[in-house]
């Protein structure tokens, strides 16, 4: 079933900390960040920094695991780390549901957040765009609700008590259907119908492959403020590309939106990968939101840091590169030049 990183058969520990990883957990268990107790690191020039915390509450002076997770190991080199481990749930109640508005959206955000009272531990938006595109060009991907609706959510809730957990999911979903915030309800009946449903949103890994070449985007937003974002962004993309095929998944309840963009006919060698990034990247500027969701910045988008990060921020970070890596032996080049 969906959950945690979407490369959690491959990451490792120490990439997911100098990441600051998320995954479609988020909402419930927070980014990685909020995983770590303590950690040691190795500085540039060797020295061995040891936090190896393992208390919650610790508020002796700077935080000094913080300078490290989510640097992308431009400040030292991650070795050891104290993790916040979480009960593994006994139950999962899993349900998709088809919405008109993406203010019907926030709206069931909070609806359930507020029901389940913290056991939301996923809510997965897929637009009409993306749910058609997976439903019917992925194999294997099934549509457990007809085609048609703007948007579908894809939610769970995690526990440790089915007989207790199901009726009061279920009696979520029916106020959230009397409320008129929901159009239509699937809820899976079997762990095999909920990985099925999961399926949906996973079918995302087979689009290098059967819808390729595509630039695909990590962003965030202000939740409120995500479902205008995507209609903006469609009008200018469509302004420039008439055929452009864009396509908005994500996270959402954590603000984190998946954005691809594919354009029929084109090739990897006139693919315009460049000035599809310049207009996703401004109106992400214009709507103040961040352009790395929980990837990073690395070299790629290491031109557009400045759409997220204020001349301010940008001069401490490099002060702080300066001060721990004055020769620019770790990662260099990532993240921004020190020039």
């Amino acid at each position: 079933m969906g959950g945690g990183p979407g490369a959690r058969g491959s990451c490792q520990i120490g990439g997911n900390i100098a990441t600051n990883a998320g995954g479609n957990r988020v909402i419930r268990y927070g980014m990685m960040r909020d995983q770590v107790l303590g950690l040691e690191a190795v500085l540039a020039d060797g020295t061995v920094v040891s936090s190896l915390n393992k208390m919650q509450k610790n508020n002796a002076g700077y935080d000094v695991r913080q300078l490290f997770i989510g640097s992308e190991g431009t400040l030292g080199v991650i070795t050891r780390a104290v993790l916040r481990l979480a009960p593994l749930p006994c139950a999962t109640q899993t349900a998709l549901c088809a919405l008109d508005t993406y203010d019907d959206v926030v709206r069931l955000l909070r609806h359930a957040q507020r029901k389940l009272s913290g056991r939301l531990s996923a809510f997965e938006v897929m637009w009409a765009d993306f749910y058609g595109l997976v439903t019917t060009r992925v194999p294997g991907v099934r549509a457990p609700l007809r085609a048609g609706h703007p948007f579908y959510v894809l939610l769970d809730l995690q526990g440790n008590d089915g007989a207790q957990d199901t009726p009061v999911f279920e009696g979520m979903l029916e106020s959230a259907m009397e409320a008129g915030l929901i159009q239509d309800a699937a809820v899976a009946s079997s762990h095999k119908e909920a990985q099925s449903f999961w399926q949906l949103r996973d079918a995302v890994a087979e689009f290098p492959v059967m819808w390729s070449p595509n630039a695909a985007y990590d962003v965030s937003l202000p939740i409120g403020r995500i479902g205008e974002f995507a209609e903006t962004l469609r009008a200018r993309l469509l302004a420039v590309w008439p055929h452009a095929e864009p396509v908005n998944f994500g996270h959402v309840g954590d603000s984190n939106l998946h954005v691809s963009v594919y354009l029929p006919g084109a090739t990897d060698q006139d693919f315009p990968e460049h000035e599809i990034s310049d207009v996703m990247y401004g109106v992400v500027q214009e709507f103040r939101g961040s352009v790395s969701a929980e990837h990073g910045i690395g070299f790629h988008k290491k031109p557009y840091l400045h759409c997220s990060r204020t001349p301010e921020e940008l001069a401490l970070m490099r002060l702080l590169k300066r001060s721990l890596d004055p020769h620019n032996i770790l990662s260099p080049g990532r993240v921004f030049d020190l020039a």
